[in-house]
C-alpha cells in the first residue's frame, strides 16, 4: 500500500481524532496561577492494529519553580521533592514543557491524530496546571485540547467502585506501590495502565464499537 493510500492510524478512529496523553504533575501547592510546577510527567498511548490500547513511551522533566513560584511546605512534604537539590537536574519551566511537548506532538501526527487530550487522575488538576505552565512559557503550539479531558477517577469509579488510584489499581490487579507513589512517572504509568485497561474491558464486553444507529432522515414516500 502506498503512502497516499495507507489506512490511517487505528488511533485515529477511536477517541473523535484525539490522541490520549497520560499526564501527571507534581506540584508546590494547588494553585496553579501561583504554584510552582515541579516535575511532570507524560505517558503517550498507542493503539495494535487489532484495537487495543497499550502504553508507549514515558517522558519526565524536573522543573525549576518559575520567578516569584509559590511553595508550600505541606505539598513539599507530601511529594518529598527538594526544589533546590542539584541532583533534580531541573531546567527552567519552558524549557521543561517544550520538551514535554515536542514528543506529544509527534505522536499526534504519528496516530494521524488532531491533537492531544489529557488523561489523569482528577485531569483538571493536571490539566490547569499544564495550561498555566503553557501561558507563563508563551508556548502557543500546547498539543493538548484547551478543555476536553479524560480522568481516571471518574473511569475507576464506574469501572471499579473506587476513585483512589491505588486502590482502583489493585482493584484492576495492577501492582501499586505506595513507597513509589507521588513521582510523576509512576503515577502517569499506573494511571496510564488503569485507563488503558477501562478502554480495553469495555471492548472487550462489546461496548465499543458502539452500534450503528439507524438513519431516520430519510422522507417517507
Amino acid at each position: 500500500m502506498t503512502e497516499e493510500h495507507k489506512e490511517p492510524h487505528p488511533m485515529s478512529r477511536r477517541f473523535r481524532g484525539f490522541l490520549p496523553v497520560v499526564v501527571d504533575v507534581e506540584t508546590g501547592g494547588f494553585n496553579p496561577e501561583k504554584d510552582a510546577l515541579l516535575e511532570i510527567a507524560a505517558v503517550i498511548l498507542t493503539m495494535d492494529d487489532d484495537g487495543w490500547l497499550k502504553r508507549a513511551e514515558t517522558h519526565v522533566q524536573q522543573i525549576d519553580p518559575f520567578e516569584g513560584a509559590n511553595l508550600e511546605q505541606s505539598a513539599l512534604d507530601f511529594t518529598g521533592i527538594d526544589p533546590w537539590n542539584p541532583e533534580r537536574e531541573a531546567v527552567p519551566e519552558r524549557e521543561g514543557m517544550s520538551e514535554i511537548f515536542g514528543p506529544i506532538r509527534k505522536a499526534v501526527k504519528a496516530h494521524d491524530c488532531k491533537r492531544a487530550v489529557l488523561v489523569g487522575h482528577n485531569a483538571t488538576f493536571d490539566h490547569n496546571f499544564v495550561f498555566a505552565a503553557a501561558l507563563r512559557s508563551d508556548i502557543r503550539r500546547n498539543p493538548f485540547h484547551p478543555f476536553s479531558t479524560f480522568d481516571t477517577a471518574t473511569l475507576a469509579g464506574l469501572a471499579y467502585g473506587h476513585t483512589v488510584l491505588a486502590q482502583a489499581c489493585k482493584l484492576a490487579g495492577i501492582p501499586f506501590s505506595n513507597k513509589d507513589a507521588h513521582s510523576a512517572a509512576y503515577d502517569a504509568e499506573k494511571t496510564a495502565d488503569l485507563f488503558c485497561g477501562i478502554v480495553n474491558r469495555w471492548r472487550e464486553i462489546g461496548g465499543f464499537p458502539p452500534p450503528p444507529v439507524p438513519d431516520d432522515t430519510e422522507e417517507a414516500p
